[in-house]
């Protein structure tokens, strides 16, 4: 065992970075021209293979927004379900298709595939590009079909703040207070790309880019996939995934 992956116990997968969302505060900047996603039975494989190896205790799959492609996301889940991954999550905006019957397809394909978190993104944010009429046809399918999920809103500065951002949200969450979705924590906006380029006003100076999600390269607890198949210090499409985390070292 890789001395600095002693402790992993998490997947992550960004399914695409392609995204229905324009959103001032994404971290990412913007998705303009994204139409790579990971590829699916590559993806199935490496998680069949670092389960073999650690005691995965949780797979994530998200983007951009994963559910443009349910059929990768599904099988990912899945495959985590059968090797007995406790958690499996999807964080998604809830917007990837406009008709009742395909939404209610992708909630039914994802309850069967095993998700047992689902994330739904809404808030102010999100709510300025997309509608939200969609987004509530989606988690009440997805409660339908026996996911458990609750909402993820992005707070700025922090959830009890009383920005005019912060006022939105709270009104756009009590639209789901119907269908007994429960407000989970959410996650406040840090200073990364958009939200560095539209929100700077809102951090305190002096403003410096950064993320909570910054892992200890020396102590990787979750590995994360990108789109374009790039994990760790390799790209899973010229090495085999077990391969790429024997010779995992430091930057």
């Amino acid at each position: 065992m890789n001395e600095f992956l002693k402790h992993l116990n998490r997947i992550e997968f960004v399914v695409t970075m392609a995204c229905t969302g324009r959103c001032i505060h994404c971290s990412e900047g913007d998705h303009d021209n994204c139409t790579e996603h990971i590829d699916t039975e590559i993806a199935v494989e490496s998680v069949r293979k670092i389960c073999l190896h650690h005691p995965i205790a949780s797979v994530m799959t998200f983007g951009g927004e994963p559910l443009l492609y349910p059929d990768t996301v599904s099988p990912i889940q899945r495959t985590a379900a059968e090797l007995g991954v406790g958690r499996r999550q999807v964080i998604t905006n809830g917007f990837f298709a406009g008709e009742p019957a395909r939404i209610e397809e992708v909630a039914r394909c994802l309850a069967e595939s095993g998700v047992n978190d689902l994330l739904l993104s809404a808030d102010a944010f999100h709510q300025e590009t997309i509608p939200l009429e969609p987004v509530l046809c989606f988690a009440e399918c997805a409660v339908n079909a026996g996911i458990p999920v609750r909402l993820n809103p992005a707070w700025l500065v922090s959830p009890e703040d009383g920005n005019p951002y912060n006022v939105r949200t709270r009104e756009i969450l009590s639209a789901f207070e119907v269908l007994g979705i429960p407000v989970g924590a959410g996650n406040v906006v840090f200073p990364s790309g958009n939200a560095l380029k539209y929100l700077r006003a809102y951090f305190e100076d002096p403003v410096t880019e950064s993320s909570p999600y910054d892992e200890d390269p020396e102590d990787v607890c979750t590995i994360s996939f990108g789109a374009n198949g790039d994990v760790l210090n390799g790209n899973v499409y010229q090495t085999d995934i077990l391969e790429i985390m024997r010779s995992y070292r430091p930057d």
